[in-house]
Parts: C-alpha cells; sequence; structure tokens
C-alpha cells in the first residue's frame, strides 16, 4: 500500500498508480513472475473492492487483464501442447525430385579411375586478368519430362524419385552393367531453396542445405513473424505434379507436426498474412499518401491560377 501526502492515497503496481481521494486500494500483482497474468483469489477480492468503490480505476484492471491474456492467444506458439510432449518423427520427410532441379551425383569407389569417369568435373577457383573466379560445382539437370543424363546409363527417369531411392537404384544400376563392382553413391540438391515471404523480419528467399527443413526452420531463417502476422494463417504454396496447391496452418496448435507440410519441399513459399491491425495501418497510411498528393495538386492549380491572373 503506498500512501501520498494528505489523504490522498494512491496505489501502484505494474506501471499502473490508481489514485482514490477516499478510500485506499490494496495493490495486488496483476503479472506473475513468468509474465503471464496472474489473478489470485485475495487479489480477486481487492479488485471486486475496487470496482464498487472506484469503478474507473477497476474496469482498468480488468481490461489490462482480459488485453494480456487475449493478445497471448494470438502470438503464443503450440498452445495446446503440453509441457511434457512426446511424438514419433516422421521419417518420410525426403521431397520427391521434380522437373527443374539441379541435382549433385558423385560416384565414389575403390577403383578410382572407374569412378572418376562417372564424375562430373569440379570446377576450381582461378585467376583471369585482374578477376577472382570462384569455383562452382557442376550438377544434373532435369528436364522437363523428369529425366537426367548419366554417363555411361544413359536417359534415366529420376522425377518422382527421392534422392535416396536414385541413389539406391543407381548403385544397381553401376553393379548390374559391370561399370563398378562398389559403388557409393551421394546425391544432394544444389537448387533447393525457399521462400518466406509477408508478416515476418527478414523476408526473402534461403538456400537448404541438405534435404530437410520445416515451416518453423524457414520461419526462423526470416527471423520469426512480426507481432503483426497472423499465426493461424500462415499459407504454404506448393507446386508439384504439374500442380499447384495452398494449405493453411495454424502454428499455435500442435497438429502442424503431422501436416504434409511441415516439411517443406523445394521451392515452395511461405506467406504470412498481416492481421487486422497491420492492414487498417495500411489503409490509413495509402489514404494519409491520396491526402498529400491531392494537396500538393491542389496548391499547384492555385498558383498556376495566381500567375495567370
Amino acid at each position: 500500500m503506498n500512501r501520498l501526502q494528505g489523504s490522498r492515497k494512491t496505489t501502484e503496481h505494474s506501471g499502473l498508480l490508481f489514485e482514490s481521494p477516499q478510500r485506499t486500494v490494496l495493490a495486488c500483482p496483476l503479472v506473475s513472475a513468468t509474465g503471464r497474468a496472474a489473478v489470485t483469489p485475495k487479489c480477486r477480492f481487492r479488485i471486486s473492492r475496487m470496482l464498487c468503490c472506484n469503478p474507473i480505476p477497476g474496469a482498468v484492471v480488468l481490461l489490462f487483464l482480459w488485453t494480456g491474456c487475449a493478445s497471448q492467444k494470438k502470438v503464443s506458439y503450440l498452445q495446446d501442447v503440453p509441457a511434457q510432449y512426446e511424438q514419433l518423427i516422421e521419417t518420410e520427410y525426403e521431397p520427391d525430385i521434380q522437373p527443374d532441379d539441379m541435382l549433385y551425383i558423385v560416384v565414389n569407389s575403390r577403383e578410382q579411375e572407374l569412378a572418376r569417369m562417372l564424375n562430373l568435373p569440379l570446377i576450381t577457383n582461378y585467376v583471369s586478368g585482374t578477376s577472382i573466379h570462384h569455383g562452382w560445382t557442376l550438377g544434373y539437370s532435369v528436364d522437363k519430362n523428369g529425366n537426367i543424363n548419366f554417363p555411361q546409363l544413359g536417359r534415366i527417369k529420376a522425377a518422382g524419385m527421392t534422392c535416396t531411392e536414385l541413389k539406391e537404384y543407381l548403385q544397381k544400376r553401376l553393379v548390374e552393367s559391370g561399370l563398378v563392382k562398389d559403388p557409393t553413391v551421394t546425391i544432394q540438391y544444389l537448387n533447393f531453396s525457399v521462400s518466406v515471404i509477408g508478416e515476418v523480419a527478414k523476408p526473402g528467399t534461403f538456400n537448404v542445405s541438405g534435404n530437410r527443413i520445416t515451416v518453423l526452420d524457414a520461419i526462423s531463417q526470416a527471423g520469426d513473424l512480426t507481432i503483426y502476422g497472423k499465426r493461424d494463417n500462415v499459407r504454404v504454396i506448393r507446386e508439384e505434379n504439374g500442380k499447384r496447391t495452398i494449405a493453411t496452418l495454424d502454428l499455435r496448435s500442435g497438429e502442424i507436426f503431422t501436416s504434409p507440410y511441415y516439411y517443406l519441399h523445394q521451392n515452395d513459399v511461405v506467406y504470412v498474412e498481416p492481421n487486422r491491425v497491420k492492414a487498417g495501418q495500411r489503409e490509413i497510411n495509402q489514404n494519409r499518401t491520396i491526402g498529400t498528393f491531392a494537396s500538393i495538386v491542389s496548391v499547384l492549380i492555385s498558383l498556376a491560377v495566381l500567375i495567370w491572373k
């Protein structure tokens, strides 16, 4: 309980100051140590007494509690997931190879000469005049029909298989053809990237090392959602097998872990929709821009009229 001089009495807690010339209102904790709204039975009694004797400060307290709980429900992730949670991790997360993919394929063997014959050259760094050229890795481009041209084996249908499946297929074909007795094939994407746009801190396109990335990983690379991003309406746009699909994910629910869109595929686009507050701000800013432009035009017209008179 805090007192001011004379009969003026105040209650101050969590940055709120209530003044009452007639009755002292005891302060009670509105926020717990974890930052969440916490109202104890004793605190509820004090708030009830405040409402009876001082309706305006009491209404402010109730509004503070209500907005705190409501905003947390809108912003927090995985709200329905308990503190102790266990789930089997999906192992079939590898995306299928699609047309226009670029694949890095390397064959290794004890017979290095034979393996070298099957691998594309690696372009290393070199200096030409005053320019420095960095190296890059050549890859196999999947054509529009889903095929690649592999040395000694010819045209191979790669689309529809995962990198693991294509690796096993190539190893089998190399042994059956008698080219290599003990091949070890490594395959990775050279152009695996996902894009994150909308209400995130750093929208953009992000390259993926390996064959696995989740929607939460992508959002993390984009700097997380802003306070204006709708957690319950995150769209994933996917082009696969000649079709474009759009799925909606709710980041507040643990059901995203079972969604087929939780693991992203190459060239997926994640779009975070703005909430009503941000949409309203954009409309206000647009109206202000239009108003400013109209004012400028009006001034120019007035000056023209004065000059030509």
